[in-house]
């Protein structure tokens, strides 16, 4: 048994592909998107009603980090898979998407740690932070000063010539922690197009400026202040504010089918159709490739 990824760009059918797959397997849902990981913006951030694992964990206010969010998914995958059933990851954060599959970390280096864990301790993360800038800037944008473990990680590695951040290379190896299927849904973009516009305007039929002004009243991370459209639903009126968003997501969009492209293995499925017949497809492949067992064989 193995586990089941599933990318593609926003409004591309991820979420509901998913839970038709897992209605048709044992199996539990776990999601990879990095905003999806706060609570406070379900609508916002398209928080599906199913069951998902890593979904509204943090507070608006928690600074998440990709080796914070990796831990916990490695722990996740592995607990699901021990119960007997398959993981089902889905997202369109493809960092987060391969933090959950693989483990990016490379081999820690000796006689470093204490001198680094001290370094954090007696003069600040901010210091850390400012001083892994100097030797490592790659990892120095992926790290926040206030998360200990990986800034002590990322000094021990750059003074040795290694870094945190991966490289192209390896972050899409396809070393997977446990055998791995990675799909990617495919949409023509005219009608991804159509779906963006769609969604974002049922978002603002259902209270998304009311609930973008809560957040922003309240105390929130530069992590979530990123979530695309916040500030915009937040602030404009609602006409200029739904034009600004469909703009940006579809920017967005055209980002994440540049990731789908740097995956190898990927395989792509149309997502043009009802989610099951995606789902169904995603089984055969599945099967196939004896990820999962055969029908009569669970």
């Amino acid at each position: 048994m193995g586990v089941v990824a599933i990318f593609g760009p926003t409004a591309s059918g991820k979420s509901a592909a998913a839970e038709a797959l897992g209605a048709r397997i044992p199996a539990e849902l776990v999601s990879a998107d990095a905003m999806q990981a706060y609570r406070g913006l379900p609508i916002l951030t398209n928080q599906s009603g199913a069951a998902m694992r890593l979904v509204a964990i943090w507070p608006l206010d928690h600074e998440g980090s990709v080796g914070e969010y990796a831990a916990l998914a490695h722990a996740a995958i592995d607990e699901i898979l021990a119960a007997g059933r398959t993981p089902i990851v889905v997202g369109g954060t493809g960092l987060y998407l391969r933090a959950a599959l693989a483990d990016l970390d490379p081999p820690a280096p000796s006689g470093e740690r204490a001198r680094w864990e001290a370094f954090y301790d007696e003069r600040g993360g901010e210091a850390a932070h400012a001083r892994l800038a100097e030797l490592d800037p790659a990892a120095a944008a992926l790290v926040h000063p206030n998360d200990r473990r990986r800034m002590v990680r990322a000094l021990e590695l750059a003074v040795v010539g290694e870094s945190l951040a991966p490289s192209e290379d390896r972050l899409w190896s396809e070393a997977t922690r446990h055998p791995t299927l990675v799909l990617g849904l495919e949409v023509p973009k005219a009608e991804l197009e159509r779906r963006i516009e769609a969604r974002t305007r049922v978002m603002f039929e259902t209270g998304v400026a009311e609930e973008a002004r809560r957040a922003l009243a309240g105390p929130i991370s530069e992590t979530a202040r990123k979530t695309l459209g916040l500030e915009e639903a937040a602030t404009l009126p609602s006409e200029e504010a739904r034009e600004a968003i469909v703009t940006r997501t579809r920017r967005y969009a055209a980002y994440q089918r540049k990731w789908m492209r740097r995956m190898p293995g990927l395989v792509s499925v149309a997502a043009d159709r009802p989610a099951g017949e995606i789902a169904d497809e995603i089984l055969e492949v599945a099967r196939a490739r004896q990820l999962l067992p055969a029908p009569g064989g669970r």
